[in-house]
């Protein structure tokens, strides 16, 4: 009896014990959501605060509302806001001051752009290029020949560019898709159109290389002839890449002069349209401005951009055809411009049209020697830390740790602090490249701080979990807001490389993934913890539907790559937190869960327009109606060339197989570090697979190829030194003295 009740009483203290280490893990459970709810409130206060809001649609005008009887399109190449001054040229800058201002991005085929490949994209409204135009000094573009016979001065006759169908030719490689003539096609049957100087003439002319209108240059257009068709497209000349400012001011001004006597002779209410259709020496944001009725004293917006103040030059030819009614071909690639209420005076815009191009020029001279830096010095770095002799014995471990985890929750951090950076005006201050860098580094600094100081730090995932819930929060939110703090940092849109204007750049589709993988394993693994499987998969759903539709939703992210990458990560890792088996049928849904989901709301946008314009729709589009195919080859072609970039792209597949043999099985690389995490921490195991997932499938499926998985580094290779400086060899967590609490099967 004495002995059957000493088992009693053992039994009931165990039992007891298990108890209360359930009820201390509910409560932690409990602490940690609260803390991170907190925590989620405040960034989201602090985004909302720091978002420039998007206009209202009410107070914006569109092409489509607004009809025109004559336009002028008037070509300067080069013009820079830089160069427009009420001094300098006085009757641009009054344009400017009765009509609606904006930067024109004029990024086509190649890095920099022409203005003979601008006056191209305005023909076909796509991005086109001349043979001979990717590098060294701009050519001057193919001849017009004027057709023989009489030939009075000031009077347009027809002429033929004889180049042209070679050119159409030469960009079919490019798999763009011009629709040659179509600005020349704008206003209609039965109304002409006069082209004045050869750019204006190569974006005017038929499929066939004929116009019906042609004069030499600016001086012989007269009021007559200005009235005389419904559009006019003005070729101006490039200002001179050479000589010093004093030259380039004075061509700005004689382009001023002639602009003022084209101005003088224009018909009463026609729209007037000065844009700079390409580059000088290196790519810039350009100058455009629209002076007629319903673009007055505004700001210019599309919604290919989502921005305010950035148009691209393919919305050019849309534009015009939307004011003469002519209808948008649904191949069309461009947007329609808007105008918004200008915000304080013309030189306060002017100053933020300048600051967008200077936070361009930061994004386009430091992103690559920013990767570079950071790739191989965190690298550097945690061998240092490694290799350096902290101490003797297990002190050596300890030490080594220490230091590594808040270096690593620092580093961790910088992606997320090069985003909140952007809450502050660093583009407008004296040196912005080292305020944007500087501001990151403190914002890291300041997340680093709460992941270590936060009641998560007990955690083994805690501190990198709080990292990751962070840096995904900001993301989301910043895509739902308008993608206000993404624009010109390194982890995110870029107005130059012109692929995305929105949304998620290709650089943080396997981070921002990863991100919220490691939030959800970190908040799932605590209930899971606690014995609250289905608060686990309550908590982590919560966290998938909120990552992946901020990342998809049209009106948000219209992510079409990223979400085909990351939905079937999301899916492994809840299907491991739920105990579920993935046998190979499951599997073959399970990869296509992430295009079943854009297929759905692709559909949804192209059939509702209610739901906005965006690239998600506009590819549905293409697909219903048999035009996909030029954007799939490009985007291969664009995925494969990914591979020969640099020299450096070809170490990544190696990393890419490597990582995926130590997160599988650890012991097949004795990777016995990753194995004690794993064993500490059940749910690292399916996360990092699933992260990995995403980065093949981010690979296979984003145009940016094999440099998607590697913009993901520098946040996924701090995290990891942090999680595993926080497993001991005995498996404990580091600092705590206390082995994790069992955690439910997976």
């Amino acid at each position: 009896m004495c002995s059957w009740g000493w088992l009693a009483e053992r039994r009931e203290q165990n039992d007891s014990g298990r108890y209360l280490d359930q009820v201390r893990a509910v409560a932690a459970w409990k602490r940690h959501v609260g803390a991170v709810l907190t925590l989620g409130a405040v960034v989201a206060g602090v985004l909302a605060w720091g978002a420039v809001p998007a206009k209202a649609s009410a107070g914006v005008a569109a092409a489509g509302a607004v009809s025109a009887r004559h336009v002028v399109i008037v070509g300067i190449g080069g013009l820079l806001w830089s160069d427009v001054s009420p001094r300098t040229t006085p009757v641009l800058w009054r344009v400017a001051e009765q009509g609606a201002v904006g930067s024109l991005d004029v990024s086509g085929v190649g890095e920099r752009t022409c203005p003979v490949d601008g006056w191209l994209t305005l023909n076909g409204g796509a991005r086109a290029a001349l043979p001979g135009s990717a590098g060294g000094a701009c050519p001057a573009g193919p001849a017009v020949v004027r057709r023989s016979g009489l030939m009075a001065g000031g009077i347009p006759v027809g002429a033929r560019v004889p180049e042209l169908s070679g050119i159409e030719s030469y960009n079919a490689r490019f798999h763009w898709e011009p629709q040659w003539g179509l600005l020349g096609s704008s206003p209609g049957k039965g109304r002409c159109v006069t082209a004045v100087g050869p750019g204006a003439g190569l974006a005017a002319a038929g499929r066939n290389g004929w116009m019906r209108g042609y004069l030499p240059d600016p001086p012989s257009l007269s009021p007559v002839v200005l009235g005389e068709c419904a559009l006019t497209v003005v070729d101006l000349g490039s200002l001179p890449v050479g000589g010093g400012p004093g030259v380039r001011r004075a061509a700005v001004r004689r382009d001023d002069a002639e602009l003022a006597a084209i101005r003088g002779g224009m018909p009463a209410g026609a729209t007037l349209m000065v844009i700079a259709p390409g580059d000088g020496r290196v790519p810039h944001l350009r100058v455009i401005i629209v002076d007629g009725p319903g673009y007055q004293d505004g700001v210019l917006g599309a919604a290919s951009t989502r921005e305010p103040g950035l148009v691209l030059l393919t919305d050019l030819t849309p534009t015009v055809r939307a004011w003469f009614g002519s209808g948008i071909p649904a191949a069309a690639v461009g947007s329609p411009l808007t105008s918004g209420q200008r915000d304080g005076s013309l030189g306060a815009t002017v100053g933020m049209l300048i600051g967008q191009d200077t936070a361009a020029q930061v994004y386009r001279t430091t992103v690559t020697p920013f990767f570079l830096v950071i790739g191989f010095g965190y690298a550097a770095l945690f061998a240092l830390i490694w290799v350096v002799p902290w101490d003797r014995g297990e002190d050596r471990g300890r030490r080594r740790r220490a230091i590594a985890r808040p270096v690593g929750l620092w580093a961790a951090s910088v992606p997320a602090g090069t985003l909140l950076a952007g809450l502050l005006p660093w583009a407008a201050l004296p040196h912005p490249a080292a305020a944007l860098y500087s501001l990151a580094a403190g914002w890291a600094a300041i997340v680093a701080g709460i992941a270590l100081a936060g009641p998560w730090r007990r955690d083994p995932l805690g501190p990198a979990g709080l990292v990751a819930a962070v840096t995904v929060g900001v993301i989301a939110l910043d895509m739902m807001t308008g993608s206000h703090l993404m624009r010109e940092t390194p982890f995110g849109l870029s107005a130059l490389v012109a692929g995305r204007f929105y949304g998620l750049g290709n650089n943080a589709v396997v981070m921002y993934a990863a991100a919220g993988i490691l939030c959800a394993a970190w908040l799932g693994g605590t209930a899971l913890r606690a014995g609250a499987r289905g608060g686990a998969l309550a908590v982590m759903g919560a966290v998938t539907i909120v990552v992946v539709v901020a990342a998809a939703w049209p009106g948000f992210g219209a992510k079409v790559g990223g979400t085909i990458a990351m939905v079937p990560g999301f899916v492994v890792l809840l299907a491991a937190a739920g105990s579920v088996r993935l046998p190979p049928r499951r599997w073959a849904l399970v990869a296509v869960s992430g295009l079943a989901l854009v297929t759905a709301f692709a559909l949804i946008n192209y059939l509702v327009p209610d739901t906005g314009h965006s690239d998600i729709g506009h590819f549905a589009g293409q697909v219903l109606h048999g035009g996909a195919g030029p954007t799939l080859r490009r985007k291969i072609a664009a995925n494969l060339g990914s591979l020969t970039a640099n020299p450096f792209v070809l170490v990544i597949p190696v990393v890419v197989i490597a990582a995926g043999a130590v997160v599988a099985p650890p012991a097949l690389l004795r990777a016995e570090p990753v194995a004690r995490a794993y064993r500490a921490i059940p749910l690292l195991q399916p996360a990092l697979s699933a992260i990995w997932l995403v980065g093949v499938l981010g690979w296979l499926f984003e145009d940016s190829g094999v440099t998607v998985p590697a913009a993901a580094l520098p946040f996924l290779l701090p995290l990891v030194v942090v999680i595993l400086s926080t497993v001991s060899r005995d498996g404990t967590p580091a600092g705590t003295g206390e082995r994790e609490p069992a955690a439910a099967a997976v």
